[in-house]
């Protein structure tokens, strides 16, 4: 995968476009609740700044409605932020597609909310041109937003005079390059959360790659039930046996495996007052609902990642945000923070759980993006990556 990379440009004198993903939660008044996504863009800010550029940036926020700017959708506590990090002012600019304003070199500004512009999400040509034609260089810093085609993220690249990937999209690419691409093996792959279906594809891929598949929640469930256990009240798809059973069989046709649960933890709810008891997987009553792995499990899944060379991890095995059903996912966290092996995690509770159990600095490569990540892992052409490398030679 062949993209120009901003470190490796000469950026002195230039007006640079950067497309970060500034997307954060907010308070009901507005104020920033949590700002990794803010620290993440600083890199690539930061060294154009450094070299005598020009700088501007954009991102969107929350879902606005194209051609209005409500108070909610103001990147204007972004701007404030973004200037408390840098220790130097972010202006805001509003109504900025058409020109009209000045950036100096050693200067940054922040572009209002690029999703309130009309023609944002269909990838307008028109706007698209004309943003590209407010820089000399374009900058995608925004994997996060990487499998859709919008003006901001792949329209502009087709348009501006040279466009490249900013250090943030750089590493992303290259960490889940490594991790797909002649990984070192034995690979295994994590992917937990409650619907088959909304990770069938991601799943029947991996089975055709994967040394070892590791599937926990609801997803885990319904592959229980494809091998013929009883999973009681669980959450489960039962209408997806088939497609579990069949991914089971991709991976045996390999030699390879999915480690099913040999003793699970069950509750009669899903509460944090909830009583939890550790049974055999035979044993699952009729009104019991599995809400974790058991320990022999734990310990089972916690030598396999031991033994791995490569990990993609996207989703939690248990219902980690209450403590009684955390042990399988606290357990498989050591696992990995323990592990020599090169390890990629993405999705939002799997970066939930790196938080809950202190080990980001453990983990080879944390991705930012969610569904980005996903469609990467599936194969699928993610827009804004390919603008870029169709841009690679010019």
């Amino acid at each position: 995968m062949q993209v120009k990379k901003l470190a490796d440009l000469n950026v002195a004198g230039k007006r640079v476009f950067i497309r970060a993903d500034l997307n954060v939660p907010q308070d009901e008044a507005g104020n920033i609740v949590e700002d990794t996504r803010v620290r993440a863009s600083l890199p690539s800010i930061k060294y154009c700044l450094d070299n005598g550029a020009a700088v501007m940036v954009t991102s969107h926020l929350g879902r606005p409605t194209e051609g209005e700017c409500r108070a909610e959708d103001t990147l204007a506590p972004i701007a404030v932020r973004l200037g408390e990090l840098l220790h130097k002012p972010v202006r805001l600019i509003r109504d900025w597609v058409e020109g009209g304003f000045e950036v100096k070199p050693g200067e940054v500004v922040l572009l209002e909310n690029c999703r309130c512009n009309k023609g944002e999400k269909k990838d307008n040509d028109e706007l698209a041109k004309k943003m590209a034609a407010l820089c000399d260089i374009y900058v995608n810093d925004a994997f996060g937003t990487a499998h859709r085609a919008e003006a901001t993220t792949h329209g502009i690249a087709r348009f501006a005079p040279v466009a490249c990937a900013g250090m943030l999209m750089g590493a992303e690419i290259d960490a889940l390059t490594k991790a797909t691409e002649n990984p070192a093996r034995p690979l295994v792959a994590i992917v937990g959360g409650a619907k088959v279906s909304s990770k069938l594809t991601i799943l029947k891929t991996l089975a055709q790659k994967v040394d070892q598949l590791i599937v926990g929640g609801g997803i885990a469930n319904t592959f229980l039930l494809a091998s013929g256990h009883r999973i009681g009240d669980s959450l489960a798809e039962p209408e997806l046996v088939k497609e579990a059973q069949a991914v089971m069989d991709i991976m045996k046709a390999r030699d390879a495996d999915v480690p099913l649960p040999v003793d699970v933890v069950v509750a009669d709810e899903v509460s944090a007052l909830a009583r939890a008891n550790r049974i055999p997987v035979e044993e699952v009553g009729p009104h019991d609902r599995i809400l974790d792995v058991g320990p022999k499990t734990s310990a089972k899944l916690a030598d396999i990642i031991a033994h791995a060379g490569t990990i993609v991890w996207n989703g939690p095995v248990g219902v980690f945000e209450h403590n009684q059903f955390a042990g399988g996912t606290k357990m498989m966290a050591s696992a990995i923070a323990h592990s020599d092996a090169f390890c990629i995690a993405g999705g939002g509770d799997t970066l939930a759980a790196i938080a809950k159990f202190h080990i980001a600095q453990d983990v080879g490569y944390i991705s930012t993006g969610g569904g980005a990540f996903l469609e990467f892992l599936e194969g699928k052409t993610l827009p804004a990556i390919a603008a870029l490398e169709a841009r690679f030679n010019d």
